[in-house]
């Protein structure tokens, strides 16, 4: 089956580029070719085009221009931020995490306890939220740093981060979050939040692949990763990707200018698939938060089969589920089993996530064929 025969609800994995970002980035390789460290004509034009960028991503997230560093993505963010905080530290001290983290941001805490930091996974609710008692109590023994993303990307769950905000100033831990899936879906403002560090993905907002940014609150103490040159205040040394960080910017500026209408249209066709489902599959469960969470991210658990068999019998749709498969056996997704759900229920487990370009025509046959796809299994069972 051809890709474009196929209904793309995966889009909390990646998303494709908007033609404004495609028509922004085209001049930057071709005739905009220049480095932006050099002195002439060539590297003034990039040299424009990336601090219009960055306007565009800090008028986004709420912060000023000299925030905002980029990055390659997401995963570079989460290590410059973690583990550059770290390095500032004169001893290994404490990290507050949650369970329930990508792993871009538990395995850079990880290599840290394995390098002598205590890290404090804090468990999560019913609905996939932070327990914040659990965060006080661990933040009551000292902490240098708060890690807990802003919304889970297999769940889309929305994390208590505004409320951690002054349990992480009162232990004089700094706080990080990373926005990867929620920036473009919803409001992610980081003075309301109350972060210190924030850490975004250009593909998941219509960008390229390949860039992405960090805010770093101005006076966060941050320790490079990478030596070389002064890039990026000297925090990100490297020759800046130009026409990555030019799309970055115009997908930014987009997502800002219709948030709320995109986010609502969004959450309609989001409720309808679920609506959709639960009339084809008795039983269906909904992971997570029923409100608080992203408006285009359902993540359902299918009764008496697995979500990847469900969507092998379903091709016409791309989607995924948060389990693993090593050597036949599927294993359960973390992240469900964290929320109280027996792993042999959680493998049943589906995430679909909508998009801008989602259609209700699209929601309407992508519920129907997952619901055939589950009846042929349990008529075989």
């Amino acid at each position: 089956m051809q890709p474009d025969a196929v209904i793309y609800l995966d889009h909390n994995a990646t998303t494709p580029l908007l033609p404004e970002v495609v028509d922004a980035m085209l001049p930057f390789l071709r005739a905009h070719f220049g480095n932006p460290s050099s002195g002439h004509v060539y590297g003034r034009h990039a040299r424009e085009a990336v601090a219009r960028a960055r306007g565009r991503v800090a008028a986004l997230l709420g912060c000023d221009d000299d925030e905002v560093l980029f990055t390659s993505g997401g995963t570079e963010a989460n290590n410059l931020a973690i583990r550059g905080v770290a390095e500032r530290c004169e001893r290994p001290g404490a990290i507050v995490t949650t369970a329930v983290e990508h792993p871009a941001t538990e395995r850079p805490c990880a290599w840290l306890e394995r390098h002598g930091w205590q890290v404090t996974r804090v468990g999560v609710d019913a609905g996939g939220r932070a327990r914040l008692d659990e965060a006080r109590a661990a933040l009551a023994r000292g902490a240098a740093l708060v890690t807990v993303m802003h919304s889970n990307n297999e769940t889309g769950v929305l994390q208590p981060i505004a409320e951690l905000a002054p349990l992480a100033r009162a232990a004089g831990a700094l706080l990080h979050t990373d926005a990867a899936q929620s920036l473009g879906k919803v409001p992610v403002r980081v003075r309301e939040l109350g972060v210190d560090l924030l850490s975004i993905a250009g593909h998941k907002l219509y960008a390229p692949k390949g860039v992405g940014a960090l805010y770093v609150k101005r006076g966060t103490p941050l320790a490079p990763l990478l030596l070389g040159a002064g890039h990026e205040r000297g925090l990100r040394p490297g020759t800046e990707n130009v026409a990555g960080i030019v799309g970055l910017g115009v997908a930014c500026e987009t997502a800002g200018r219709d948030l709320e209408a995109t986010a609502a249209r969004v959450q309609r066709l989001r409720d309808l698939l679920w609506a959709r489902l639960a009339d084809a599959v008795p039983g269906l469960a909904l992971n997570g938060h029923p409100e608080l969470r992203l408006p285009n991210t359902l993540n359902v658990r299918f009764p008496r089969a697995s979500g990847t068999a469900v969507l092998a019998g379903a091709p016409e749709l791309a989607a995924s589920t948060g389990s693993a498969c090593h050597d036949g056996h599927e294993s359960a997704s973390a992240v469900i089993v964290a929320m109280g759900v027996r792993a042999a229920e959680a493998i049943g487990s589906v995430r679909l996530t909508l998009g801008r370009g989602t259609t209700e025509e699209e929601v309407t046959h992508a519920a129907a064929a997952l619901g055939a796809a589950w009846r042929r299994i349990v008529a075989d069972v």
